[in-house]
């Protein structure tokens, strides 16, 4: 909601006694009061409200603008049910009290409750009003008791006064339900119906008009955009910290093929070290009289080492036929053809 100062103006007049709104008419403007008091101070903590009477003698401010709740509540203890209502007078009132308000930011805002016959004609009331739209005063009127009598007038006061829908007439019968539940639900007290009051609420310069105050405008919304920086720099560092403690950061990016390439890698490796061990297995027995051949087998390319070991290992016996076996087939034929070198060897000594 926006910056505002509101001066409430309430009928104190005789009327107010009557009892059709429970407990009495005054009774129930009362707790309206204090319902729009609490709205109004809580919707942004720099909002006034003031308070005065419009009935007896003359027009009467009980309370200037404050933020003190004991003081509305001290001046509706204090006041007194004289004489009858005076609605031009209480308003002209009210517009000076928010005239000289301190914080020239606030918007100026008279709520009136009408719980009595207005004596003013139709062309003052209109009158007033061009009034007050020239200097920018919203009226919101609260309409009971003689609601009926009362409308017609009242109804074009506001529409006199209105501009970009910051003005309200909320008319509530006698006998439907209490004042005050009518005027929570009613724009008057609602978020949506105050900043529909009050205009643009201006949430990008944190509800102060530019055209008030350029400087104080232009300071909020800065401060606003860094704050909104710093959180949104906030959520991506905690992203970025959840996400860093399941992968090190000094760890380099591994794809799926270079992954699988290099198992294949080591896998043939070990298959040709195994290889490799099995031929020299299978030569050890005759190192003397295969020298030469190891030699030279030794020289020969790691690319031909695996058809050289099939083509030393591939029969048992010199008239056996060569055969296309697996490597592990190839590897049990060489471990096998070393074991019977080596028996032959030791019977020969013996």
């Amino acid at each position: 909601m926006p910056l505002e100062a509101t001066m409430l103006v309430i009928d104190n007049s005789e009327w107010m006694r009557n009892g059709d709104y429970p407990p009495t008419r005054w009774d129930a403007q009362s707790d309206a009061v204090n319902i729009l008091f609490d709205a109004k101070t809580n919707s942004h903590p720099e909002n006034m409200v003031g308070i005065l009477t419009m009935a007896g003698k003359s027009p009467e401010v009980l309370a200037t603008l404050t933020q003190d709740i004991g003081k509305i509540f001290a001046a509706l203890h204090a006041s007194k049910l004289s004489g009858s209502l005076n609605l031009v007078s209480g308003i002209n009132v009210a517009q000076l009290a928010l005239k000289h308000r301190q914080n020239k930011n606030q918007r100026q805002r008279v709520i009136a409750f009408v719980g009595s016959p207005v004596a003013d004609t139709e062309e003052d009331l209109v009158q007033l009003a061009k009034k007050l739209k020239k200097n920018n005063v919203a009226v919101d009127i609260v309409n009971f008791g003689e609601e009926a009598e009362n409308n017609e007038k009242l109804a074009k006061f506001v529409e006199t006064v209105n501009s970009n829908d910051n003005s309200h007439l909320l008319s509530v019968p006698a006998g439907t339900q209490l004042l005050s539940d009518t005027l929570i639900t009613s724009p008057i007290v609602s978020e949506g119906g105050a900043d529909g009051g009050a205009g643009p609420s201006h949430a990008e310069y944190g509800g102060v008009d530019p055209n008030m105050d350029p400087e104080l405008a232009m300071a909020l919304r800065m401060s606003l955009e860094e704050e909104q920086a710093r959180q949104r720099a906030s959520a991506q560092t905690t992203a970025e910290g959840a996400a860093g403690s399941l992968v090190p950061r000094d760890a380099p990016p591994i794809t799926g093929t270079e992954g699988m390439q290099t198992d294949a890698n080591d896998d043939a490796k070990n298959e040709q070290a195994l290889l490799e061990q099995a031929l020299a297995l299978s030569q050890g027995g005759n190192v003397s009289s295969n020298e030469p051949a190891a030699s030279s087998s030794s020289n020969i390319p790691s690319g031909n080492t695996i058809e050289t070991s099939r083509a030393t290992v591939a029969g048992l016996n010199e008239g056996d036929e060569d055969e296309e076996m697996t490597e592990e087939d190839a590897i049990a034929r060489a471990i096998e053809m070393s074991l019977m070198d080596s028996k032959e060897n030791s019977s020969e000594k013996q």
